[in-house]
């Protein structure tokens, strides 16, 4: 591999000389802030524990910053877009800056929502400046649809990332935390400035990191069965868990056969609950044998 230039990677005048030429205004719309400090991509791909053999995706490329340090460091990358403009003019970013690894790039062009494959190799990480408006269905739609993804590490917004990482028992631990809990060990990896970003957010941004469970949730639910007692159990979570499942169950007393089947308190709440006791709550969803109440 050879080495790229030391001026490959975008300072903030070439990320506003390249908005500029190209008539780019960040929106609101879709979240976008563009990382304007090489020191700080550098160091999410150093976070990500990128390797030289990765293949990554990254969601929300913008300009290009992230992902011209990714092509320093992995062997592939393969970046998705859904802006028109974006889109177009990130492949001649990436072909003037770091010509020696312009064969290494892919781009997709479409909504990451509705990404279903992607060329080339199986990508191995995740590596993306999420918009913020969308991260959580953006981060569990990858890592569903790309099984072979190992590690992930996303920036988002500061209190994202602490609804991600949370553990059971914490005021900010939900749906958020359990769904992403089923695909991976979640913890949080450092604080992002607003300062590195153009325009500069009205809040703080948080690194996640996300490694894949060698050994998937033991459970004989669907990942879909499960994930149907989370969202019941969090839609009403002042609720005991025998009133907030009863509509999952088909009454109150079925949520409760259910829960005691599983070993857990019909009076808990959802935000005590691990992901293993809600895959166990998804397993016994026909325990009762009464009539209804």
């Amino acid at each position: 591999m050879s080495s790229p230039t030391p001026d490959a990677l975008l300072g903030p005048a070439d990320i506003r000389e390249l908005a500029a030429a190209l008539g780019v205004r960040p929106t609101k719309q879709r979240g976008q802030n563009f990382v304007i400090d090489a020191n700080t991509v550098r160091r999410i791909v150093r976070t990500a524990g990128v390797r030289p053999d990765d293949v990554v995706v990254e969601v929300g490329p913008g300009l290009g910053s992230l992902t011209l340090a990714l092509l320093e460091a992995a062997d592939r990358v393969t970046a998705v877009e859904i802006d028109d403009v974006l889109a177009a003019a990130l492949p001649a970013t990436v072909a003037a800056r770091m010509p020696q690894r312009a064969d290494r790039f892919a781009l997709v062009h479409s909504d990451a929502m509705h990404v279903g494959a992607l060329p080339g190799p199986a990508p191995t990480a995740l590596v993306a400046n999420l918009p913020y408006n969308v991260a959580v269905p953006v981060l569990l739609h990858m890592l569903q649809t790309f099984p072979s993804i190992e590690r992930t590490l996303v920036m988002v917004q500061s209190e994202v990332a602490d609804r991600l990482a949370a553990a059971p028992g914490s005021k900010v631990y939900g749906v958020p935390s359990v769904k992403a809990n089923w695909y991976a060990e979640v913890k949080r990896a450092g604080a992002i400035g607003r300062n590195v970003f153009w325009p500069a957010p009205n809040v703080d941004s948080g690194l996640v990191s996300l490694v894949r469970r060698t050994e998937p949730i033991k459970t004989t639910a669907s990942r879909t069965e499960v994930f149907a007692v989370v969202d019941a159990a969090f839609a009403q979570r002042r609720k005991t868990l025998r009133a907030a499942l009863a509509g999952w169950a088909g009454s109150a007393a079925a949520a409760e056969a259910a829960l005691v089947a599983a070993g857990v308190s019909p009076q808990a709440r959802g935000e005590s609950l691990t992901v293993e006791e809600f895959a166990r709550i998804a397993e016994h969803k026909d325990a009762y044998e009464g009539t209804g109440e």
